[in-house]
């Protein structure tokens, strides 16, 4: 994996905490998105830890360009509550997940290896508050890619929107964990989204998920 943020202590912070997993590789680091995108197209690591806020190169930026000269890498971004503004738009650049800077290092360890298996990862604080803001906002309107889902896919994308594994989505729509699997790769497929957490952005924002 790729540790992108500008301050050195916590980038050597966070290579000393994911480290210790024999199954997590650091294989660079670097203070900002350029270098981030750089990097990201020579090694091809398949999670980046990104940071938002950065000189020489913010992580919105660097997200989306480097998820276009990349195949298989996703983006987790950590962030903090006053980055709130920013983390629509990262999700809209193609974040596959949200993290708070205060994550104990267990859960930072099994966040990074969810993403790496392509799960969606967000911190249950940064779901809370998009909801808010989603609700709080002005009306929205409808994404037509919605129209082509069927019923039981729009009912698994309302319920992956509000956070929810495969598992869980199974278990509350009596569907085994295989079948939600094909129906959230239907999903994406006709939305024409990367991954679920944009599959999730699209679903807020058509007021599909209240």
């Amino acid at each position: 994996m790729l540790l992108v943020d500008d301050h050195d202590l916590l980038r050597a912070g966070l290579a000393t905490v994911l480290g210790v997993d024999p199954e997590i590789e650091v294989v660079g680091e670097c203070s900002n998105g350029h270098a981030a995108v750089r990097l990201a197209s020579e090694l091809e690591p398949d999670v980046v830890l990104m940071d938002i806020e950065m000189p020489g190169g913010d992580g919105i930026t660097a997200t989306a360009e480097l998820l276009r000269v990349t195949l298989h890498t996703r983006v987790l971004v950590l962030t903090t509550f006053d980055l709130d503004d920013y983390v629509l738009e990262a999700l809209r650049a193609g974040a596959a997940g949200f993290l708070l800077k205060t994550t104990p290092p267990r859960e930072l360890i099994a966040a990074v290896k969810a993403c790496s298996r392509g799960e969606t990862t967000l911190a249950p604080t940064v779901i809370d508050r998009l909801v808010d803001r989603y609700v709080a906002g002005p009306a929205r309107v409808a994404d037509p890619a919605l129209t082509a889902l069927t019923p039981r896919e729009t009912e698994v994308l309302q319920v992956m929107a509000r956070g929810h594994s495969n598992a869980e989505i199974g278990a509350e729509l009596y569907l085994a964990e295989t079948t939600v699997k094909t129906h959230v790769a239907r999903i994406l497929h006709k939305l024409g989204v990367r991954d679920r957490v944009q599959a999730v952005v699209i679903a807020h924002e058509s007021g599909l998920v209240d």
